[in-house]
């Protein structure tokens, strides 16, 4: 992740946020995602397994679901220590290239179906049988050449939906199942599609953190992203996909570098950047109207929503209820107070070699990326709340009774 940081304009964010409060926000900061204390009744680790259960698990997505598919010296290059400690220290006790201290969303998804978490799709010498991660930190849900032609390019990570689905198309391939439809005849195809979760996890964050300094609005930004991630489900349901989780976006405006860079005038009724937010609310409404249509377009396929925005937004509001003290200062970082957030030394590096004693009260790790704790809340809320539509137990009742 680059960032630029130039001396903001002043303006005061609304409800709604003008395209100049945003653009001047978006300037200041380039939210990168390059790319959990549970409710105290139900936790993660309750399983979901039934005889019927899935048996393998699809993953895609950016650094919030990306179990390794890039290190330090592929990733984003201002979070280029993901190979080194601190991450990872919380659960794995050694960095997994996890951007993390521990567990992702996704890994509390496999411990819910007991299944083993999910192997990175570059790491060839793996057991696939029980599914594969795709999902690649930094990556865009809009083509990359996009960002080129328009001399948007503030990183080093080219990986994009394309990407995964190229990759994915190919793991198909490898395994007996080729061409571009489904062939529900095919054994080969069975084996690799039926019993499969398909997660798709949050994207999109990292194209809009391409707007700064740039001409280009957020609503074309939006429009090609959403464009984008219909176009990917569609063809993973065209593969033969019945049960699909599609998580949205965030609330990307309470991360530790988005409120660092932010003007005070611009916050929300949780305190977290408002322009951003909004920014995020206004992405995952378009997105939920295209998966209605695309519902209505495969009514033989659940299609879930994982309302990230409402769960962070649930989490934040109550951060205590969930264990958390730090709502928004980063755990591993650098400059101290309020936020501990220096984008030049971030965590990992010699100034943020050592994260803080307890994690599990933080909800930011590195001022992008969360927390396991805060994973884990998360992952809860998706699995045994009201927030997911619809709620997994319908997806998992129609995946055990066939209909």
């Amino acid at each position: 992740m680059n960032i630029k940081t130039q001396t903001m304009a002043s303006c005061s964010c609304s409800t709604l946020p003008s395209l100049s409060c945003l653009q001047a926000t978006l300037t200041t900061v380039a939210i990168f995602l390059v790319s959990l204390v549970s409710d105290f009744s139900l936790s993660t680790s309750s399983t979901l397994t039934t005889g019927n259960g899935f048996r393998k698990i699809y993953a895609f997505g950016d650094s919030y679901t990306d179990t390794g598919n890039t290190h330090s010296s592929t990733g984003p290059t201002n979070f280029e220590y993901v190979s080194s400690p601190p991450y990872g220290t919380t659960f794995f006790h050694q960095p997994t290239n996890r951007y993390s201290d521990g567990r992702l969303v996704i890994d509390f998804v496999a411990e819910a179906f007991s299944l083993p978490y999910l192997p990175p799709y570059l790491n060839q010498n793996v057991d696939t049988s029980h599914g594969v991660n795709f999902a690649v930190a930094g990556s865009t849900a809009i083509d990359h050449d996009f960002f080129v032609i328009n001399n948007l390019t503030l990183d080093s990570t080219p990986q994009s939906l394309h990407t995964q689905l190229t990759w994915f198309n190919k793991f198909l391939e490898d395994n007996g199942c080729g061409g571009t439809t489904t062939l529900s005849s095919s054994a080969e195809c069975r084996r690799a599609l039926d019993d499969a979760l398909f997660w798709v996890g949050e994207i999109g964050v990292n194209d809009y953190a391409y707007l700064v300094g740039s001409t280009v609005s957020p609503t074309t930004i939006q429009d090609l992203a959403i464009n984008s991630i219909t176009g990917f489900l569609q063809e993973l349901l065209k593969r033969g996909a019945k049960y699909v989780v599609v998580q949205g976006l965030p609330m990307t405006g309470c991360l530790s570098m988005a409120m660092e860079f932010s003007l005070l005038t611009d916050r929300d009724d949780v305190g977290c950047v408002g322009s951003i937010n909004m920014l995020s609310s206004m992405h995952n409404s378009a997105l939920q109207d295209k998966l209605q249509g695309l519902r209505r377009q495969y009514p033989d396929a659940i299609i879930a929503y994982a309302d990230y925005f409402s769960a962070y937004h649930a989490i934040i509001k109550n951060h205590h209820k969930y264990g958390f003290q730090e709502p928004f200062k980063t755990c591993c970082g650098s400059g101290g107070d309020p936020y501990n957030f220096v984008p030049f030394a971030t965590c990992g590096s010699p100034a943020a070699s050592t994260a803080c004693s307890n994690p599990a009260q933080f909800i930011n790790w590195d001022g992008v990326h969360l927390t396991e704790a805060m994973y884990k809340a998360t992952a809860d809320l998706f699995l045994h709340r009201s927030y997911s539509h619809p709620p997994f137990s319908v997806l998992m009742s129609r995946r055990t009774h066939g209909n």
